[in-house]
């Protein structure tokens, strides 16, 4: 099963920011170890924009679409057996990147 892992960082108390290199090792096993299937960080959310297209003509935005002290800072996608794994995962990644992790199965 695929998993969202979401990296969840604070504008009032972010992580520390030297954490790339622990981050690429982190990376490194996933791949090793066949969880891997995709990651990227996140620009800051002042580069945002948000497209709505419901009404007759799309309205563009900047910045995002709630505004909050917290925000997605980047994502892993992973494959695991199992929930348990993924958590096990997710627990060792919020302390590799110094941020909150949320974890979200995939339909």
């Amino acid at each position: 099963m695929r998993y969202l892992v979401s990296v969840i960082d604070d504008k009032s108390n972010p992580g520390s920011t030297d954490r790339r290199p622990a981050i690429s090792v982190f990376n490194e096993r996933l791949i090793a170890e066949g969880y891997w299937v995709f990651a990227g960080g996140l620009a800051d959310t002042d580069e945002a924009t948000v497209i709505d297209n419901r009404g007759e003509q799309a309205v563009f935005s900047d910045g995002p679409f709630i505004e909050s002290k917290e925000y997605l800072a980047g994502i892993w996608v992973w494959e695991a057996p199992d929930l348990d794994v993924v958590l096990k995962l997710a627990a060792e990644a919020s302390k590799v990147c110094d941020r909150k992790i949320e974890v979200r199965p995939f339909q």
